[in-house]
């Protein structure tokens, strides 16, 4: 008996059946846009494909030009269009699997002038306000829509998903926030969700009845003037009856101020409100957002959540994951740890998206650990995760790899990130890592500080420098004060601090420090609590699903400072900055910018303002964290060189400056492809 019942059956749909219960969500990737593209899209899907995944989502396509995401952006528009994805659709059935195309208008999240929405209401996340179409515009659009789903069908598509949830056009059109009109289209709810209604049935009517038509319906849309749930239950029976096949679910819009994607919200913290949409409607609903491991997919479906689940990240990381689901191999699963670094980072900066803890994501044909020609020796120093990706990319093509560690576990700085509130997750790396080291055979070595001399003599062929970095120590007088201690004292070594703390640097590392601070303990993720951190609440009186915030008091009064003049915590990423800034607000972290540290003493941290030091100031605390930036630990190379030791240099050790996982393993896994 398989270990996931309820996710590994199928899913009759009466004219084609779904092979299980795993959905891959929509996730734009920058493939779709140029034609060229499209034989590494067609790979990246049918890699997912041959790895188990019941049916798969493409990224948006816009049904005209009005409703790109930005200009020349993708779209389908045109029979000629249309074949090209062909070269997709014929891969991924070649593959064994199912494929949707997303038919998304960005309505006035368009990044350009042509922009068009229900009403004229510019996005507070978009600097183009929308034209407010008129009623013949809003029938084009239907038309435009019709038309994309009967092109979908021509370039081989089992089914289209209409995108009608995260902010995007249609989601506008069924918001008061959004739909100011007073039209047939504008008013009344039933008025608001015509559009929808009216896409799904001409969407029907022109690719026919063995076609799936799969809903993206907002369950949740976490902003004020939302929709009521009472809507929201009215426009799933609407479109059910319009003849859509499934009902997929999304959670907040993209300019909401609750994050529903990063790695400090719960695991399935939706699945609940998706669970009492199910019972008003007969076709199979869908549910999304952080479910990233099998046991969390099938404790959704058993308890009778959603008929399906929904992952785009998850399978970005690991494209075998239904697969080492389906065989007990749960363990050896690259789990998506939500931080969104070289996914939904790289796609709102318009790069191409990728994946941080697998970087082969979008690369399939471009970067490969195929066997090597010759088996080599290897030396991997530091298993961070820089190293623990060459280490285990290395001996996955055969060659005979030693993993040296000085500490007593793997991970590096990952060991410290997974001791900060909220990003528990980062555990999961480690865990595949450690798991990846048994299946390779790679040579571990924990506690050991390995020497230049000890490398030559063992008589390696290529030697890897991964020993990461070390906190830099700022010059401040009073720097050696009993009061002040490193990140690293203090999340990895548990060593107390007071209850004032002043955090000198307020870079990546400062902000989590911070964070880890302004709770009384590292929680689980706690659903409850976090629901009413954020205010999110499952009234069925509250629109958007929206209600007062109410977070824990911090345990202790922080500052943190830094030198720049500019906003703290603008660096971090574009997904997911904006959360950390306002959990800091909310925990009442005392941010100070332009700050020169005068000294420190047995009153305090002494500091001032500004190039004239003005505004002199002592912070009356008890601790003093620096987070003052690291520097390079290489020691190793400059005498392996000197020795004639072929030696590469990656992670920390190569660029210290603001802690960057993403590249160090993207570095780590393109070695270990190259030697």
């Amino acid at each position: 008996m398989s270990e996931f019942p309820h996710l590994l059956s199928p899913v009759d749909l009466g004219f084609t059946t779904l092979r299980n219960r795993v959905v891959m969500g929509s996730m734009h990737t920058g493939l779709e846009d140029r034609a060229k593209d499209f034989p590494r899209l067609a790979e990246y899907f049918a890699e997912r494909a041959r790895g188990g995944v019941g049916l798969m989502v493409t990224g948006g396509f816009a049904p005209n030009r009005t409703g790109w995401l930005y200009p020349f952006a993708s779209k389908l528009t045109t029979r000629a269009e249309a074949r090209r994805h062909r070269l997709v659709t014929d891969a991924v059935h070649e593959a064994g699997g199912k494929i949707l195309v997303q038919l998304l208008h960005a309505g006035r999240y368009a990044y350009h002038p042509l922009s068009v929405s229900a009403s004229a209401v510019k996005s507070p996340i978009n600097p183009f306000r929308p034209r407010a179409l008129s009623d013949r515009g809003v029938r084009a659009q239907i038309r435009a829509f019709a038309r994309a789903a009967r092109l979908a069908r021509e370039g081989g598509y089992d089914g289209v998903e209409i995108m009608g949830s995260e902010g995007y056009l249609i989601n506008q059109f069924l918001a008061p926030r959004t739909n100011l009109r007073t039209d047939r289209w504008g008013g009344s709810a039933e008025n608001r969700r015509r559009l929808a209604v009216e896409i799904v049935r001409r969407c029907r009517q022109a690719a026919g009845d063995d076609f799936i038509i799969m809903y993206r319906l907002s369950a949740l849309d976490l902003v004020d003037g939302g929709q009521t749930w009472q809507e929201v239950v009215d426009l799933a029976t609407a479109v059910e009856e319009a003849g859509a096949t499934i009902i997929n679910t999304g959670i907040g819009w993209h300019e909401a101020r609750v994050p529903t994607i990063v790695t400090s919200v719960p695991r399935a913290a939706f699945t609940g409100v998706v669970g009492k949409l199910r019972p008003h409607v007969s076709i199979p609903v869908v549910a999304s957002n952080r479910i990233n491991m099998p046991q969390v997919a099938e404790e959704v479906l058993s308890r009778g959540d959603a008929d399906l689940v929904s992952m785009a990240r998850p399978l970005l990381a690991d494209p075998a994951w239904v697969a080492k689901a389906g065989e007990g191999r749960t363990d050896e699963i690259n789990t998506c740890i939500a931080c969104n670094q070289a996914c939904l980072d790289h796609t709102f900066s318009q790069k191409k998206a990728s994946c941080m803890v697998n970087p082969r994501a979008g690369n399939e044909t471009l970067l490969n650990l195929l066997p090597a020609r010759q088996a080599k020796k290897v030396a991997v120093v530091g298993a961070g995760p820089a190293g623990l990706s060459a280490a285990v990319g290395l001996a996955s093509r055969g060659h005979r790899v030693e993993l040296f560690e000085a500490d007593g576990e793997i991970g590096g700085q990952f060991g410290i990130a997974r001791r900060i509130p909220g990003k528990e997750e980062f555990a999961e790396t480690i865990r595949y890592y450690r798991r990846q080291i048994e299946l390779t055979g790679v040579g571990l070595h924990l506690n050991t500080r390995v020497a230049a001399a000890d490398l030559v003599d063992g008589g390696y062929d290529e030697v890897v420098v991964a020993t990461g970095v070390a906190p830099r120590v700022p010059d401040i007088p009073g720097i050696d004060h009993p009061s002040v201690l490193s990140y690293v004292d203090v999340v990895r070594h548990g060593r107390p601090v007071g209850e004032r703390v002043a955090v000198i640097g307020a870079g990546g590392i400062g902000v989590d420090v911070s964070e880890f601070l302004t709770h009384a303990e590292s929680p689980a993720l706690d659903l409850e609590a976090w629901n009413a951190e954020w205010g999110v609440t499952g009234s069925e009186d509250a629109p958007g699903g929206l209600t007062e915030r109410r977070p824990e008091p911090s345990p202790r009064q922080v500052y943190l400072l830094q030198r720049k003049t500019s906003r703290i915590g603008r660096g971090l990423g574009k997904t997911t900055g904006w959360v950390h800034r306002a959990a800091l607000k909310a925990k009442r972290v005392e941010q100070l910018t332009g700050v020169n540290y005068e000294k420190i003493d047995d009153a305090g941290l002494h500091i001032s303002f500004g190039p004239e030091r003005e505004r002199p100031r002592v912070l009356e605390v008890d601790s003093v964290v620096v987070c003052a930036g690291q520097e390079s630990v290489r020691d190793l190379v400059d005498e392996l060189t000197v020795k004639g030791v072929l030696t590469h240099v990656i992670g920390g050790a190569d660029v210290a400056a603001e802690l960057d996982a993403k590249r160090a393993i993207d570095q780590g896994t393109r070695l270990a492809a190259a030697i």
